[in-house]
């Protein structure tokens, strides 16, 4: 019997690959299903800036076809994937949910995107976020924000919450997101998914519209920790068109999922967690956590890592201005909006003025300030030296532990609106996550569990670079011990009020 469409988005991605290859379903139907769920229930959680529909259909029964060749089908043969908007798309445009690019379509798809498709995925649509990935709860997008599914009340987070609510509303049970300061493990541990965002050099950057780029690393959204390194094995490896992608190949990590953590050491990071505002739930479940480490056998302590307490400021005169660098391209030119004005500069001028958002503009002159003349030893070389002083601490915690543990988010998702007015506070939701993409270090966000409100709660596992079989052996622990398997209840009962 075929399964229904509410059994097949129940699914996890590698389920679905497998139903696909057995001929127990084919890719239209698993599309087909995830299609009809994001017309029904999308409206509400607003997670997608636009659906390909027909680019979708047309992709699986290309995947179908092949298979009634007898053509060896790929590891996510079938298997519908959501697309953070900074990743370029041939066939769908890519806006990075900002005025100034509406409507462009790229010439090409992102390496990442590319290898995806190769491997057999369902490119279903681009998803919303904080324009240019610059905020920490998808109200910076330049078209509409987005809710989370498990309160349309409250943010999903960001930059990356249209993909972690893709994922967390079972539209589709892959995304793409990228983390430049916590843009995949915090929107994760808001919605209840697992996010991944991997070492610096690990996933290759051609192709995705670039933000700061010597922080920028495009990652996985799932359900699942094993759907998380099955998406990662098929999208990471190294790319001759990225200069900072690293040489040698990955270590493969499906295979050493379930090896356990017996033997680890393992250190709970004291600044993070017990970070400024911390909500008294979240520091429960990272004590949760020590606890399902020990009982697996593992060895657990606290360190510290003192140098933390500055990231936040590093990392907010860094990310400014490498944006202000990378976000000059803008200019009316070349693609994107053009602002009429009677001259060249006028028009440049226009154009940014009509085309970026209040977050952007801000972040670019805090970039350009910090990088001009007179304040760039006092701002942006202070703030590189303060970052080798990260990686330093980091590095002599790893010499004692072989993973780290921490809180994601300080807090679990706050309502639309309740940041908007101050900046700072909107910041430090990343305080937690912004020293793992100072180091270019690895750390994933797997979910831990309901607050009182029930709304989800991640904690965090850092690795060092080159260790996420270690972070994945880790964080399938702590999946198998929270057992956590809530989903977020959506529609619209009849009396009109949403359902939470």
């Amino acid at each position: 019997m075929t399964p229904t469409g509410d059994e097949l988005t129940g699914r996890t991605a590698a389920e679905l690959a497998a139903m696909v290859r057995r001929g127990d379903v084919s890719a239209v139907e698993v599309t087909e299903a995830h299609l009809q769920r994001i017309a029904a229930l999308d409206g509400d959680v607003r997670s997608f800036l636009c659906v390909g529909e027909a680019e979708a259909r047309a992709a699986a029964a290309g995947v179908d076809a092949a298979r009634a060749r007898g053509e060896a089908l790929g590891p996510l043969a079938g298997v519908p994937l959501a697309v953070k908007d900074m990743f370029c798309t041939k066939d769908l445009p890519t806006t990075c949910a900002s005025r100034i690019l509406e409507g462009w379509r790229p010439p090409y798809d992102s390496t990442v995107v590319a290898r995806l498709r190769a491997a057999g995925a369902i490119v279903i649509g681009k998803t919303n976020l904080d324009e240019f990935a610059m905020g920490s709860s998808t109200e910076n997008s330049g078209f509409f924000p987005t809710a989370n599914p498990w309160d349309l009340g409250r943010v999903p987070g960001g930059s990356s919450g249209g993909s972690a609510a893709a994922v967390a509303a079972r539209f589709a049970p892959l995304a793409l997101g990228t983390d430049t300061g916590g843009s995949i493990r915090q929107p994760a541990a808001l919605c209840g998914v697992v996010g991944l965002r991997p070492t610096y050099g690990r996933v290759s950057r051609y192709g995705i519209v670039a933000y700061a780029s010597s922080l920028d690393q495009a990652g996985p959204f799932a359900t699942t920790v094993a759907d998380t390194a099955l998406l990662l094995e098929a999208m990471w490896g190294h790319d001759p068109c990225d200069s900072t992608s690293i040489p040698s190949a990955p270590e493969p990590v499906l295979a050493s999922l379930e090896d356990g953590v017996a033997g680890l050491r393992i250190g709970i990071v004291e600044e993070l967690a017990d970070v400024d505002g911390i909500q008294p739930e979240v520091r429960a479940a990272v004590e949760s956590a020590r606890g399902l480490f020990e009982k697996a056998g593992a060895e657990v302590d606290t360190v510290s890592v003192p140098s933390v307490e500055y990231g936040l400021s590093a990392y907010y005169v860094i990310a400014p201005a490498e944006a202000s660098s990378n976000l000059a391209r803008y200019d009316g030119v070349r693609y994107g909006l053009r602002a009429p004005a009677a001259e060249v500069a006028a028009m440049n001028a226009a154009t940014r003025e009509a085309g970026f958002g209040a977050e952007v503009k801000r972040r670019i002159m805090l970039g350009t300030y910090a990088l001009s003349a007179g304040y760039y030893d006092a701002y942006y070389g202070q703030a590189q030296r303060v970052r080798t002083l990260i990686i330093r601490d980091f590095a002599r915690a790893y010499e004692r532990f072989d993973v780290l543990l921490a809180p994601t988010s300080p807090t679990t998702a706050f309502e639309l609106g309740a940041k908007t007015s101050d900046p700072l506070a909107m910041y430090l939701s990343d305080v937690c996550t912004i020293p793992t993409n100072l180091t270019g270090a690895c750390a994933v966000s797997v979910p831990a569990g309901l607050d009182a409100a029930g709304l989800p709660i991640g904690v965090q596992v850092l690795a060092p670079a080159l260790g996420e079989a270690v972070l994945l052996r880790a964080a399938r622990c702590l999946e198998a011990g929270f057992n956590f398997t809530g989903r977020p209840k959506l529609g619209r009962p009849a009396s009109g009020a949403v359902a939470a």
